[in-house]
């Protein structure tokens, strides 16, 4: 007589416990949270994870975040939250949260959105505000294995003070490597959309791109995406995440 084998829930759907090491002021919207979880263990550049939180009186709320660490073999990851109006799950990490807090966790999600070394390049990489943060998990990881692979990041934010990491990708860009950053604000005196002239500069550091990635609202992915495939971009190499109006 046999018995059935027991079926084990793919690690990407369950929920785990996770908790809060760390807290930083990133910008005067955004902090930093590390976590240590099980799923540090198990996630590529560029992938993002769900976060639940669960009340006393058992109700919960959930939001998927953009993991911002590249993998380092700590046992963390590092999340970057936006405080935005009314967010339940924002609210309470920029609002309550304390190191030694648990939340839950399950991913890690978006496969097609990752990158590591072996993925080759050279990687031109476009956000839009908070869109920035799965890119700089690729770069980060860049940095730590592959920084010879040429690649450059075009960022679009409201202000330089609200641009996520720009000290980092500032330094990133001085370090002689191969990363450009050509940051364009649209709130700051003489700032600018991303145009032709954004993108045509960005790819005469890198040349023809193996690999592109694109994170932001609908409309900043729209035109960057347009722009690039106006430039002569194959479609097929590039990909996109998108949130928002």
């Amino acid at each position: 007589m046999s018995s059935a084998t027991p079926v084990t829930e793919p690690i990407v759907f369950r929920w785990h416990q996770a908790e809060i090491t760390a807290i930083a002021p990133v910008t005067p919207q955004v902090t930093s949270f590390r976590l240590r979880s099980e799923l540090a263990q198990s996630y590529r550049a560029g992938q993002h994870v769900d976060v639940r939180l669960t009340a006393e009186d058992g109700y919960q709320a959930q939001r998927s975040y953009s993991i911002a660490s590249a993998p380092d073999g700590s046992g963390t990851l590092e999340l970057m939250v936006e405080a935005l109006p009314n967010g339940e799950v924002s609210g309470w990490f920029s609002e309550a949260a304390e190191i030694g807090d648990r939340v839950e966790l399950r991913g890690p999600i978006g496969g097609s959105f990752s990158w590591d070394g072996p993925d080759g390049g050279p990687l031109l990489l476009g956000a839009g505000g908070s869109g920035v943060v799965p890119l700089l998990a690729m770069l980060r990881r860049r940095a730590q294995v592959a920084p010879e692979i040429p690649a450059a990041l075009i960022y679009s934010a409201r202000t330089r003070a609200e641009a996520i990491a720009l000290p980092e990708l500032e330094r990133l860009a001085g370090d002689g490597s191969g990363f450009s950053l050509h940051l364009n604000t649209t709130r700051d005196a003489g700032g600018r959309r991303i145009d032709a002239a954004l993108v045509a500069g960005a790819l005469a550091r890198i040349g023809r791109p193996g690999k592109v990635f694109l994170c932001g609202s609908n409309r900043f992915v729209g035109a960057a995406s347009d722009l690039i495939l106006a430039a002569g971009v194959p479609a097929g190499v590039i990909r996109t995440e998108r949130f928002g109006s």
